[in-house]
């Protein structure tokens, strides 16, 4: 593979010689005195062999700047011999073993150029048996660590699989500043559907996930919802692995239907089977060129011998290069020299006479024609008498008002086919009955703000992947940035579909009417492109049970005041909605994930898209049951008849997240607590109810405090809901709380959830992360489905 590889770009530089920064082929020398290949792979310097009797820092860049990374063992054990890279073990190699997980340490060197260096992939994988058991004689958990080495994973070149039916994969990554988790899944239908996606990775038998640049550790977990079981005939295991894209092919036959196994990561080259890799970008330490150059003791470029620094474009870093018309080794002397262009008569860059110059050369052509002599440029024409003044002349007249006219008439088409789409986009997203239902109420024009596509397109990059905010049921939310300087999230759906344009147009409407400080603001929309969208406040802390759920050093980052607070806000805001507002507005998916937080954790009260108006002479509402499970109103649930109450019931389950730290739904806990609110409600009656209460809670919360907020979330949970409180004594119950916690604790400022002097650990979850995915320690826990029947009343 190695040699096949080398002779192609061999081919490729005497054809284009003149144009590369750098010959490929001169790169691959070693260091003199050092050995130059292990079994196939030549080893060019900074990397550099050692032995188990030498520290190898002479042959390798290792010594020079007292690092580690670029040092190479050949194991000769192996028949050819293999390189491999050498890597002290990391911190998480104990806890990966006790979670049934393997830290990578042996890897394979397949090949190295001059910015990558391709490894063997790893891979793990985890079977059942089909009463679905876990087999344990298989990995669960596979890590590889490169940080503080010169080694990036590409980010453009490599993706994360995970193959499959019933199988979630999960990815957790750093890149030196920040944390990265990332999840695709993957199911099939039956044995016939899935052996017709072969080839294909988009989601039946096979899903992959893409990362952002700069990554150096990765922590690659299988999970199943369902444990295989009801897949377990065809495909009894999930494997999850990350390799070059390019390489990977999904092939059902192998992949899934074989006997419990890894899978063959292997790809044809020919006729040779060759392992498919890894690519790692490498770079030369932590600074830019411009920083490493200020101290030329430890700079590593010879650029008194004709190369240049760059600066890595995947991390930190930079490498040395020859520059134009030289080639040679940029690391160590005699460095780069000058390239002799006309050498091979055959394969010169000219079509007249080649005269090499020291960094380049030059072409003319033959007496008898004209022209710039280069082949990749105009080349040499014999000299002919003709009119080419007059002709040139006259063809560039016409060829110019033939462009003219044509321009014109393509823009002036082009103006009235965009000018119909846009009025085709526009009753396409219900913008009749949106401006109806709008203009029907007071002051609704005038608090709602109609921007143009190109507003939004230029707010947002283009809808870059980098400022996605968060996804939904909906659609997608950017982060976004209007002209005069606002921060805004941008909600786009994504697909025009008739139920979710009405969807929209009702979380419009309910928005216009909403004006409470505690409810997200709605700044405007956009009815002129493809799929409609919604133009919010930005809300820069994300959602309450990203809050709850994540904590570190088993607390959360709410004290027991920054709750009650959280709560009484949420409470005044659906006592608001429920009976202050123009016309009564019922939520209908009250949940921990829908109250966001902003800069100063003030709650605010977000997704209308599933709430309902209510008529001034109505208390209930037949309708569709939609709301998300765990949080459901099971009255509402059973005769379709929605009332305010079932937001109580919601909010009852907020309250006792809120006093637990706990998800009201987890699927791998005994039956008995599998309904968890249920659970906890029914502890209240002795002293169990403390041993569920969330670590902050149980510290700083008072006795009688607690018990007071778990009374009134049993009253909120009540089965029927003519027994359940109105928001509207909920709030006030809880503003009282808060009140007389004030008067104890005179002098805490409960506007920061840590009430600090500004001096404490801050929270780890940074100002621009608005709906980040919770990081939890098990994904495949993580129960939250919203639902939407049709139950007669």
């Amino acid at each position: 593979m190695f040699l096949q590889f080398l002779s192609q770009l061999l081919i490729i530089i005497i054809c284009c010689r003149a144009t590369f920064v750098l010959s490929s082929s001169s790169f691959f020398r070693t260091k003199p005195g050092c050995q130059s290949r292990c079994g196939n792979i030549s080893i060019p310097y900074p990397f550099g062999m050692v032995s188990s009797s030498s520290s190898g820092s002479d042959c390798s860049i290792d010594g020079a700047l007292g690092s580690y990374g670029f040092s190479i063992y050949c194991n000769t054990t192996y028949d050819p011999p293999k390189p491999f890279l050498v890597s002290g073990r990391g911190k998480y190699e104990q806890f990966y073993a006790l979670m049934g997980g393997t830290v990578e340490w042996d890897l394979e060197i397949l090949s190295i150029d001059e910015s990558e260096i391709r490894l063997k992939t790893w891979q793990t994988t985890i079977c059942f048996d089909k009463f679905g058991t876990l087999l344990t004689s298989f990995k669960r958990f596979v890590f590889v660590d490169f940080t503080r080495s010169p080694f990036t994973f590409s980010n453009t070149k490599n993706r994360v699989f995970a193959v499959g039916c019933d199988t979630s994969g999960f990815i957790f990554m750093n890149d030196h500043v920040r944390n990265y988790t990332r999840q695709c899944d993957s199911v099939c239908d039956s044995r016939e559907n899935v052996l017709d996606q072969a080839g294909s990775c988009t989601g039946s038998g096979c899903c992959q996930i893409e990362f952002p640049k700069g990554q150096t550790q990765f922590s690659g977990i299988g999970m199943s919802s369902f444990n295989h079981t009801q897949v377990w005939t065809f495909n009894p295991c999930s494997s999850i692995f990350m390799a070059e894209k390019d390489h990977y092919k999904f092939n059902p036959a192998t992949d899934l239907l074989n006997p419990p196994r890894n899978i063959s990561l292997i790809y044809k080259e020919g006729n040779k089977d060759v392992p498919i890799p890894v690519v790692l970008n490498w770079a030369i330490g932590n600074k830019t060129c411009e920083e490493a150059q200020k101290n030329l003791a430890t700079f590593v470029c010879h650029q008194e011998y004709n190369s240049s620094c760059i600066n890595s474009d995947n991390g930190l870093g930079y490498r040395c290069t020859c520059n134009k018309g030289y080639e040679g080794n940029p690391y160590f002397s005699p460095g780069c020299q000058d390239v002799n262009e006309c050498e091979d008569p055959k394969n010169n860059p000219c079509e007249g006479d080649c005269t090499n110059v020291v960094g380049s050369y030059g072409c003319t052509c033959p007496k008898g024609s004209s022209g710039d002599g280069r082949k990749d440029g105009n080349g040499c024409t014999p000299n002919k008498e003709f009119p080419i003044i007059k002709v040139a002349v006259g063809t560039g007249v016409a060829f110019l008002s033939l462009i003219i006219v044509s321009s014109w008439l393509f823009l002036a088409i082009r103006k009235r086919k965009l000018a119909k789409l846009k009025d085709k986009f526009f009753l396409q997203n219900g913008g009749l009955q949106l401006q109806k239902q709008i203009c029907s109420h007071e002051n609704g024009v005038q608090s709602t703000q109609i921007f143009t596509a190109k507003e939004l397109e230029k707010a947002t990059n283009n809808y870059d992947k980098n400022l996605i905010l968060g996804r939904g049921g909906f659609g997608t939310v950017y982060k976004g940035t209007l002209s005069d300087n606002r921060v805004v999230a941008i909600k786009k759906s994504k697909i025009v579909d008739q139920s979710q344009i009405e969807q929209f147009i009702n979380e419009v409407v309910i928005l216009t009417q909403v004006h409470h400080r505690n409810v997200v603001k709605l700044l405007g929309c956009c009815l002129e492109t493809e799929v409609p969208l919604l133009v919010y406040e930005y809300v820069s802390n994300g959602p309450l049970s990203h809050h709850l759920y994540h904590k570190v050093n088993g607390f959360s980052s709410i004290s027991w005041e920054g709750r009650l607070r959280i709560a009484a806000e949420t409470a005044s805001a659906l006592g608001y909605l429920h009976s202050a507002a123009g016309v009564p507005v019922i939520h209908r998916d009250m949940k921990s994930a829908n109250i966001l937080l902003d800069e100063n954790y003030t709650a605010k009260v977000s997704d209308f898209g599933a709430s309902m108006l209510v008529p001034l002479d109505q208390t209930q509402v037949t309708t569709l049951v939609q709301g998300t499970i765990g949080y459901l109103d099971p009255e509402y649930f059973l005769t379709s008849q929605l009332t305010e109450k079932s937001d109580v019931y919601s909010f009852g389950v907020v309250l006792v997240e809120l006093l637990t730290g706990e998800k009201p739904l987890l699927l791998d806990r005994s039956e008995e607590q599998r309904n968890f609110t249920t659970y906890y409600i029914s502890s209240l009656g002795d002293r169990r109810m403390f041993e569920l209460l969330d670590a902050r809670v149980l510290n700083e919360g008072q006795e009688d405090q607690i018990l007071i907020v778990a009374k009134l979330a049993e009253r909120c949970l009540n089965m029927e809901g003519k027994n359940r409180p109105t928001m509207v004594e909920v709030a006030a119950e809880l503003e009282g709380l808060r009140r007389m916690l004030d008067i104890q604790t005179p002098g805490i400022n409960y506007r920061h959830p840590n009430h600090g002097d500004g001096n404490e650990k801050t929270n780890e979850l940074e100002a621009g992360d608005l709906y980040p995915v919770p990081l939890t320690a098990d994904p495949y826990m993580e129960t939250n489905m919203t639902m939407s029947m049709n139950i007669p009343p």
